[in-house]
């Protein structure tokens, strides 16, 4: 029935539909395959109306942040309506609900977080996302009364508390849930019959998350948390995005146009889509075991979307950039190395070392190297779980159990346990070395 709908869109609007076959971009998602271990990868691609595809069509992924272009349609047709504006204050529309800066209560409006120029951040510590079991407005309680890292309105700071908060305005106007909006307002008109808010009831099309360890995916499940859904736990499938993908490159509805005439600019970012150079517009997705990406541009009539299954971001960025620069007769970038694929090497080889050292604790019998190979083991387990968490912004324990490879809490595991031995027979030495002396 999609394909349908696509094919009548484009005949619609003067476009054929076809399918795609080409070597060059097949290349490149089999290279993405073998660089970052991901066992699924679905494309599309929009060229001036054709709509190909690569992978599986009909498989659903978690689109992470791509989400907030959802949201904030929604959030800008409430506005075209007359039921909100740009100027009303988060105070106003979420009754109790305040910020502070600098000790000083401010307000913050809807154009703040379309605009991502709230003063929050995406700092768990600060800001913790939504527990299991909350809803919208209770996770908002959980973060009322917090200090900004800046005055609204006066710097840019990507943060998912933004378009979580615009999703408890959407409840609160409209008096719907914003599941019950989203699917009757936004994506049943647009045809999307395959795009659910959060974690559709038959699970039978979902492509599997996964996590990388040791090089290797394994299947990982993560549960979708109600409070965290408007700004990243939608999912789709390659065939609805591709009509996602016309509706923003050939669409004309008011809501549309008025979105897009807020990028201007490189940098320019306003509900939930960015402007890039060359005038693309796009934003990725990255949750603890899904990455996406979607990149568009009106001018050329070109579109690009990428949807795996593994949390490898920055790669799966550069495949989608590189398959848009392929479209476009240049020639695409060197791939991108995602910061989790270089972890994994890298935890692969420390544990690998450490549990050597384990061994080898059993063995050695001199003072001076059970001392510095038990140094080296504590210098590097300290380093690692006291600058983790200072990177990431997030618990060593959260890294650990949803963000990091398996092979990083391996790592940690057996330098632990490496130095644990290492102490344990220096001092059985020295133990041993004083009863020969005493003897």
């Amino acid at each position: 029935m999609k394909r349908s709908f696509i094919a009548l869109l484009a005949l619609i609007i003067g476009m054929t539909y076809t399918a795609s076959d080409d070597s060059g971009i097949r290349k490149m998602v089999r290279d993405f395959e073998s660089r970052t271990g991901c066992g699924s990868v679905s494309v599309v691609i929009v060229d001036h109306g054709d709509v190909s595809y690569y992978g599986d069509p009909d498989g659903l992924y978690q689109i992470g942040s791509m989400t907030k272009a959802f949201t904030g349609l929604a959030v800008r047709e409430l506005i075209d309506d007359g039921v909100i504006s740009e100027d009303d204050c988060l105070s106003e529309l979420i009754p109790g609900f305040e910020a502070y800066y600098k000790g000083e209560a401010v307000e913050i409006t809807v154009e703040d977080l379309l605009r991502q120029e709230s003063g929050y951040t995406n700092s768990e510590s600060a800001y913790p996302s939504a527990a299991e079991g909350m809803t919208l407005a209770q996770w908002a309680e959980s973060i009322n009364r917090r200090e900004l890292v800046c005055m609204p309105g006066d710097e840019y700071n990507y943060s998912n508390v933004n378009y979580n908060l615009l999703g408890l305005i959407i409840e609160n106007v409209t008096g719907m849930s914003y599941r019950e909006y989203m699917e009757e307002n936004i994506l049943s008109p647009a045809g999307l019959d395959s795009t659910y808010v959060g974690t559709p009831d038959d699970p039978s099309w979902i492509i599997k998350g996964s996590r990388i360890g040791f090089r290797i995916p394994f299947a990982y499940e993560v549960p979708v948390r109600e409070g965290s859904i408007p700004a990243g736990y939608f999912y789709s499938d390659t065939e609805d995005i591709g009509s996602w993908l016309i509706k923003w490159i050939y669409g004309e509805d008011e809501a549309v146009m008025e979105i897009l005439s807020h990028l201007e600019k490189e940098g320019d970012y306003y509900a939930g889509w960015e402007m890039f150079e060359d005038g693309i517009i796009g934003h990725s997705g990255g949750t603890a075991n899904y990455s996406s990406r979607i990149v568009f541009s009106r001018d050329k009539e070109i579109g690009v979307c990428v949807l795996t299954n593994l949390n490898v971001a920055a790669s799966t960025d550069s495949l989608c950039n590189n398959i848009c620069s392929f479209m476009l007769g240049e020639n695409p970038g060197s791939p991108a190395t995602d910061v989790w694929t270089v972890f994994d090497i890298i935890f692969s080889v420390v544990t690998l070392i450490a549990l050597i050292l384990f061994v080898l604790a059993f063995i050695i019998r001199r003072k001076r190297v059970l001392i510095s190979t038990g140094l080296i083991t504590l210098l590097l387990l300290a380093l690692t779980t006291i600058l983790m968490p200072a990177i990431f912004g997030a618990s060593l324990h959260e890294i650990i159990s949803v963000w990091a490879p398996l092979s990083f809490g391996a790592g940690i595991a057996a330098l632990a346990l490496a130095s644990l031995a290492l102490l344990i027979k220096f001092f059985k030495v020295l133990k041993d070395e004083g009863r020969k002396k005493t003897g």
